[in-house]
């Protein structure tokens, strides 16, 4: 892979925000009647608590293995950061909880789990094995978990085949790794059924993305080959000013949700403070594009240390922002429809919503929709990962969508604690709700290819 340097990124986007006409950069109002459309979740998992006593458990990332033969004993596993990892069954019931151990190097730290994603049929002692890849950020790495075939029936349905000795991905040393810059957002990508694996990956508090080849290592999984980018963290204006998202010194606008195209090699990667970019794999095949924008972008905030908080400059300021993407732009996901066709899914944290995007051609807006509670589970509040599958999961006969919740406010729950959890939602109340197309064909699976 060829990396793309920071410089080059910076500038060819720079010049093709530029050349886009005045009209592109207008604020879209939001008409009347594009109200987000409304659908309901009865299933949530499991309250995790924030605290001494919960385990420093903050529910994060999620991502849905979707069983090859028996769809009933599917899984969905999810990152507790410093909680580790929990394993839940359709039922939203709880199967197993790892904790964030301490990864396997001379200089190993206790874990926190951020993002997790799937990786199939790759080769482990001589079998092909399902792998749940999650990024491991006190540790700058990744850390690998094969999933147990049997699904819900297995009584430890991961375990941890972290190679030893794995290299940092972003910091130099285990000094520039307690600076905190480190792993962040992930997602898996496989460009042929059989063939190599990448983890394609964020920095924290930068702008960097990286690929890394998965690889067995005597018996276990680590990662080799990796390559960076890094995208823009200003931004030319028409109106001939540069904008930077504000944000405390020394910290770039970070990038975090990523999901992959597995048909067409399109990485889509939500940039929290900025929008949701496009870039072909591998970097540098193509110059990547800004599909849409935060609702504030191009606003000229100056930060407040003593508030910790930005301020408007001008009031008068109405930016070049989007019309849907409410900061921060967050969880990305891939509902593969049929064909070519299918829909891009982006939590639009600060305003509770998800945008809906067409999976083809220009990526236009489909719609936008909320989530509310039933049955004693409550609407979805602050969400940070998604994960969604075409797949027949269960009882979901078009598909699955699991998302994070924070806060937790349902039945039961500690409003003195900070809580969290994860909702499941049927997608065809999604594709009713918003007139989708559905279908139940292989989507990202290279099992079924």
């Amino acid at each position: 892979m060829t990396p793309l340097l920071k410089g080059a990124a910076t500038a060819s986007v720079a010049a093709l925000l530029l050349a886009a006409a005045p009209a592109a950069w207008a604020a879209a109002p939001h008409r009347a009647g594009d109200a987000p459309a409304v659908v309901t979740t009865d299933n949530e998992t499991p309250v995790l608590y924030d605290d001494e006593a919960g385990g420093n458990a903050v529910g994060d990332d999620p991502a849905i293995w979707v069983h090859p033969d028996d769809t009933d004993e599917s899984i969905v596993i999810v990152t507790a950061k410093e909680g580790g990892l929990r394993v839940y069954d359709l039922e939203s019931d709880e199967l197993q909880s790892l904790p964030a151990t301490v990864a396997p190097r001379a200089d190993g730290a206790e874990g926190r789990y951020n993002n997790v994603d799937i990786a199939y049929g790759i080769e482990l002692d001589g079998e092909l094995v399902d792998v749940a890849v999650v990024t491991d950020r006190y540790n700058d790495q990744l850390r690998f978990f094969t999933i147990d075939p049997a699904g819900t029936e297995a009584e430890t349905p991961l375990v941890e085949v972290t190679a030893t000795e794995q290299p940092f991905l972003f910091s130099a040393d285990r000094a520039t790794v307690d600076e905190g810059h480190t792993a962040y957002g992930l997602a898996v990508w496989q460009p042929t059924a059989g063939d190599e694996a990448y983890a394609v990956v964020t920095q924290e508090g930068a702008t960097t993305l990286a690929t890394a080849r998965i690889v067995e290592i005597d018996g276990a999984l680590g990662y080799a080959d990796v390559a960076t980018t890094d995208m823009p963290a200003s931004f030319p204006l028409p109106d001939g000013t540069t904008w930077t998202p504000c944000l405390e010194a020394g910290i770039e606008p970070h990038l975090e949700g990523l999901t992959v195209d597995q048909r067409t090699g399109v990485l889509y990667a939500a940039q929290e403070d900025v929008g949701l970019w496009r870039l072909q794999l591998p970097f540098g095949a193509a110059e990547p594009r800004l599909i849409d924008r935060v609702k504030d972008f191009g606003v000229h905030d100056a930060y407040d240390p003593e508030t910790e908080e930005c301020a408007v400059v001008d009031s008068d300021d109405g930016g070049f922002g989007g019309s849907v993407l409410e900061a921060d732009a967050e969880g990305v996901d891939l509902y593969y429809g049929p064909g070519a066709t299918g829909y891009l899914i982006v939590s639009s944290q600060g305003d509770d919503t998800f945008a809906v995007y067409e999976r083809q051609g220009r990526n236009r807006l489909v719609g936008t929709f909320t989530v509310d509670g039933a049955d004693g589970a409550d609407e979805i509040n602050g969400s940070d990962g998604l994960a969604v599958t075409n797949r027949v999961v269960g009882d979901y006969r078009d598909g699955l969508l699991v998302t994070h919740d924070e806060p937790e406010t349902g039945e039961g729950v500690d409003g003195d604690r900070d809580a969290t959890n994860f909702s499941y939602v049927d997608w065809d109340d999604v594709a009713e709700a918003l007139h989708l197309k559905v279908s139940t064909s292989a989507g990202n699976d290279p099992r079924f290819r």
